[in-house]
């Protein structure tokens, strides 16, 4: 039925509201005590409940919660197969280009591999795996008056290389 009607219905419609967000994710985890090695300990955020093995929930500045990890059908479980539908990765947006950078210094004294690194003209962008497999992008977004454009006003994003040593030298002090 729902098929049908869009379908049926591909007339487009107006955009949703400017403050609309995206609130939080919640991922499948195999294992809980790994998935929060990786979110609170090397990325940093904070635990903010957990319930026992099952499931926790994680933070940026006392928030509800940004990440919610969960076994409830995934324990132990594997990651998805190359190939099939799901999760391309979740993107954490930091504040400014120095938190990015620190992002990027916790990382890599954890020994987690990246997996690209790009300058998308609009941000600059970290792509790396969580321990179950996920894909993680850990970004920050220049000022929109610095976005480049097109000659007719659209966005002109693009993908160059990210000067890793440039942005680790923002890093601040530990």
């Amino acid at each position: 039925m729902l098929t049908e009607l869009l379908v049926v219905n591909r007339q487009p419609s107006k955009p949703v509201h400017s403050e609309v967000r995206i609130g939080h994710i919640h991922l499948k985890v195999s294992d809980l005590d790994r998935a929060l090695a990786f979110y609170r300990d090397v990325l940093g955020f904070e635990l903010t409940q957990r319930y026992g093995h099952q499931s926790a929930f994680l933070s940026a500045g006392g928030y509800h919660h940004h990440i919610g990890l969960n076994t409830w059908e995934s324990k132990g479980g594997a990651p998805p197969p190359h190939g099939a539908t799901g999760l391309y990765h979740v993107a954490i947006v930091y504040p400014t280009r120095a938190e990015l950078a620190d992002a990027l210094r916790r990382v890599t004294k954890a020994g987690i591999p990246l997996e690209g690194a790009a300058d998308h003209g609009v941000s600059e962008a970290l792509y790396l795996r969580d321990p179950d497999g996920n894909g993680v992008e850990l970004y920050w977004d220049r000022p929109r008056e610095k976005w480049p454009h097109t000659p007719d006003g659209g966005l002109a994003m693009v993908i160059e290389p990210l000067d890793l040593r440039d942005l680790l030298n923002e890093a601040p002090e530990s």
